[in-house]
């Protein structure tokens, strides 16, 4: 099979042409060009596979999945679920569904105005004739709304009247094997006529660092942002790129592969009566468990009578990397990326809990050591290319860190275009996380303009969206001028509240009702101008 170029991210397309206009180059380049020198396009069969895509891994499934399927002989094409409407479903009659899902059961942002328009008891059309399947992508670890995004589109299209030709397949955070089995099946369904592609890790180039390769990158700074006093533990954390020929996007995420902490295996195999040497493949089990598994969830559970060391194995997850959202712009710190993490620390029913991830970056990862770590793209998550449009950023606790980056960017890229940071956290005296660098640009006017939300230093508290709610006339004018507006952090309260505040400015400010307000969002949204990297 031939290599096949790709659109660049740069060209003058929109997501949506640049995946189609990849999907015929792969049809092109794998197949070839019949007599006359023209595809008979009208002869490869349409198909759609459409994405709801909140951090970027359903998106770049379906993108993928679009290369292979233009390989495997259809006229496919990847769309945002955002970028489409019922009639498309209809017209394209094969439809490839791929949705992760947001907060506690939520539609990711962009699958959010097309379930509405879908789920309208009496008003919604009907998908006669068209053929689908839906990979949902989850994690388990959030119980019964696991995967429930995809449930639900996958249980209405069939409501209304679609028809399922393969079995939904429900994802756990480690898709690809499954996501792979679910696409080869639905393309045999569909009649594939060409052979199957060969998977992007087999055709990467030797020496590509990727999640499945990682690079093992240095840690060349480990510094505390809290004050004494504070009530957290926040670590800027930098590693080293050099050597690597990596580089990245500011709003791209970092994947960082962890161990676990040693106390908590040598808790686990003492509770479960494991022998710590006990042969697991090429190592011991004590140092499988280090790096193979997760393990956390284990302490203080009693284990099961007469639980073998194979199916104790059997039944763990994987240990995955972890992501987080890059705090630094390469343009100021070239050959790093930094990273703003909270480490976790709590006590449950007198058991001492601590996060794998962030307690292995704040204390267990020496200075100079290194682990593996890959980039994870994040298109929907960019500052405009227009340097002139204004950008208002919300981004409380650790949230400030994609902020960080977008505002080094802006320095570097001599953006001219208004900025406007919504700070928050406990302290002023102990929380206020990059506040020397915050202020600076503040100084130089980089930064326009700066409300901070310090909840625990005044009797009412007060927060993110106090401020902007305070500042309503403002932000309203802001928006009418095109802002870019931008969330980071907490999924489960701030965001919501954040994005409640914004409706009820729209609404104030702008003289709209609720639904003209909750479209006004929508169009933001739909134009990338309302971006969340929440979690």
């Amino acid at each position: 099979m031939k290599i096949v170029p790709l659109i660049p991210d740069n060209a003058p397309f929109s997501a949506e042409q640049r995946a189609w206009l990849n999907g015929f180059l792969a049809g092109v380049l794998n197949r070839g060009s019949p007599p006359g020198g023209s595809m008979e396009a009208e002869s490869r069969r349409p198909l759609l596979i459409a994405f709801g895509s909140q951090s970027g891994n359903a998106e770049s499934l379906a993108k993928r999945l679009a290369r292979e399927a233009a390989g495997r002989g259809f006229a496919a094409r990847a769309a945002g679920l955002d970028s489409l409407q019922p009639a498309d479903f209809i017209k394209d009659r094969n439809v490839l569904l791929i949705t992760s899902t947001w907060g506690e059961g939520d539609m990711p942002d962009n699958a959010a105005s097309f379930w509405n328009t879908i789920n309208q008891n009496g008003s919604s059309p009907r998908f006669d004739g068209v053929s689908y399947s839906v990979l949902a992508l989850g994690d388990k670890n959030y119980g019964d709304t696991f995967c429930l995004a995809g449930k639900k589109i996958d249980a209405r299209l069939a409501e209304l009247g679609a028809t399922r030709i393969a079995e939904r397949v429900d994802c756990d955070v480690d898709f690809d094997d499954e996501a792979r089995t679910w696409s080869a099946n639905a393309f045999s369904i569909l009649g594939a006529s060409g052979p199957a592609e060969t998977s992007d890790a087999a055709t990467a180039p030797e020496g590509s660092w990727s999640k499945k390769n990682p690079f093992q990158a240095r840690l060349v700074a480990n510094e505390a942002l809290n004050a004494p006093g504070s009530a957290k533990d926040t670590h800027h954390i930098a590693f080293s790129l050099q050597g690597s020929g990596l580089t990245y996007e500011v709003g791209d995420a970092l994947g960082v592969f962890v161990r676990n902490c040693p106390e908590v295996v040598e808790a686990v195999l003492s509770s479960h009566g494991f022998d710590p040497a006990s042969p697991v493949g090429s190592r011991t089990l004590r140092e499988t468990l280090l790096t193979d598994f997760e393990i956390r969830h284990l302490l203080g559970k009693t284990p099961e009578p007469g639980l073998t060391l194979e199916a104790f194995l059997n039944g763990l997850r994987k240990l995955q990397p972890r992501l987080y959202s890059i705090a630094s712009s390469i343009k100021a710190h070239p050959d790093e990326v930094h990273l703003c993490v909270g480490a976790v620390r709590y006590t449950s029913d007198g058991i001492a809990h601590k996060g794998t991830a962030s307690t292995f970056l704040a204390d267990r990862l020496p200075l100079g050591e290194t682990t593996g770590i890959y980039f994870h793209a994040a298109a929907h998550f960019r500052l405009p290319s227009d340097l002139t449009r204004p950008v208002i950023m919300v981004g409380p606790g650790t949230g400030i860190a994609p902020f960080r980056a977008f505002l080094e960017e802006r320095e570097a890229t001599r953006a001219t275009g208004k900025n406007w940071l919504f700070f928050g956290d406990q302290k002023r005296a102990s929380d206020f996380l990059y506040h020397e660098q915050i202020t600076g640009w503040l100084k130089t006017g980089l930064l326009t303009r700066l409300d901070t939300a310090f909840s625990r230093d005044q009797e009412e508290k007060i927060y993110v969206q106090t401020r902007m709610l305070q500042a309503a006339s403002e932000l309203w004018q802001w928006l009418e001028e095109g802002a870019y507006f931008y969330v980071c952090g907490d999924a489960k309260r701030m965001a919501k509240d954040v994005d409640e505040a914004l409706r009820q400015i729209i609404q104030s400010q702008g003289g709209r009702s609720a639904e003209e307000a909750a479209q006004y969002v929508a169009e933001m949204k739909k134009t990338r101008r309302y971006a969340r990297d929440v979690y």
